[in-house]
């Protein structure tokens, strides 16, 4: 007997391009991937689309939302105003069963609370994070969190840590991850009381921990999973973007000046566009909300077909990995850990009463 068709809900109002390149996207992922796309929206909005894209034979479902939260809009207000929000409909179809995943690439704060609000966090998770899969140059690493929690204790960056190797491991098959620490040096002594403190957990951990890494090193692929607060991962991925998008534009005036130069771009232009397409943040999809209750893809506000199409994709592999499954099991390993109770119970030195 076959297994059931996967069931993807996406919040088809989210984002700079919704409906349209939204709804381009779910085709493309029923059409490729073989999954059932479940369309949240205003239902006359999408079925418009549907007719224009030509995707009535496919497996795609509209689900009824009237009201659509805006990219400005405050999540936690917005969320108590508006409760037929295209994002909150979507997460409670994961939530009902109706559904295996959710992905949004609208406010990415309403999608953050929604999850919160409607699936709730994994037992032992302080605080879920962002996952970002980012291209080094050996490959490809995870940066979490970058930016679901801008201030954290040292339990955070340690559950972080888990909670990203899991991810390592199940979705991008990486047997043994290297996780290490961002930090603004790579002695033992660097990086703030939080910081230096994290690795201490770290280092009891049972992780693959590789030690503190410097911003330059990530990129170097010295490390599968990087681990930060999500000020200082969102600035490491937001001066990533902007800086490959300044490099190729510099690229394109240098390789435009001269006939000779035109001819031997004509030349490489096949490995050109292999380097841009490892740069393109719409080949890896969106972003997983590890630690909730459910697998919730959040990707970018930008986002056209193609990246709807792969964080689709995305949010399949992860319930195929049961990543959910495995991050409740190894963060319950980790509350059986002795040394990690006894530093849990040493106050962090600054500030009364605060513990990791």
């Amino acid at each position: 007997m076959p297994e059931p068709r996967l069931r993807v809900a996406v919040d088809a109002m989210g984002g700079d391009y919704a409906p349209r390149e939204i709804v381009g996207g779910a085709l493309q992922a029923a059409m490729d991937l073989g999954v059932e796309v479940l369309l949240v929206g205003p239902t006359n909005q999408i079925e418009r689309e549907l007719q224009a894209l030509g995707g009535g034979a496919l497996p795609v479902r509209v689900v009824e939302a009237p009201e659509v939260i805006d990219m400005g809009e405050a999540p936690a207000m917005a969320l108590r105003r508006k409760r037929q929000a295209s994002i909150l409909v979507a997460v409670e179809t994961l939530r009902r069963g109706d559904a295996d995943a959710v992905v949004g690439a609208g406010n990415t704060g309403a999608a953050m609370a929604a999850s919160l609000l409607r699936l709730g966090r994994i037992e032992g998770i302080d605080r879920p994070a962002i996952a970002a899969v980012l291209p080094t140059l050996r490959g490809r690493a995870i940066l979490v969190d970058v930016g679901a929690n801008v201030d954290c204790r040292p339990k955070h960056l340690l559950q972080f840590a888990v909670m990203g190797s899991v991810y390592a491991n199940r979705v991008l098959g990486i047997a043994e991850p290297r996780v290490a620490l961002m930090s603004n040096g790579t002695e033992d002594t660097k990086g703030n009381e939080v910081v230096i403190r994290a690795a201490e957990l770290l280092r009891v951990s049972g992780l693959r921990f590789t030690g503190n890494i410097e911003g330059r090193d990530f990129f170097g692929g010295v490390a599968d999973v990087a681990v930060c607060d999500g000020f200082v991962g969102n600035l490491l991925l937001k001066f990533g973007e902007g800086l490959a998008l300044g490099i190729f534009t510099l690229l394109r005036e240098e390789l435009s000046r001269g006939l000779l130069v035109r001819l031997g771009v004509a030349l490489a232009t096949p490995r050109l566009r292999a380097l841009a397409r490892r740069m393109d943040y719409t080949e890896y999809g969106g972003a997983p909300l590890l630690g909730v209750n459910g697998i919730c893809i959040i990707t970018h506000g930008s986002s056209k077909a193609k990246a709807i199409r792969n964080s689709i994709a995305l949010a399949a592999d992860s319930v195929r990995a049961r990543m959910v499954e495995a991050i409740r099991a190894d963060i319950a390993r980790l509350s059986s850990l002795p040394p990690l109770e006894r530093l849990a119970e040493i106050p962090t030195s600054g500030v009364p009463g605060e513990t990791l």
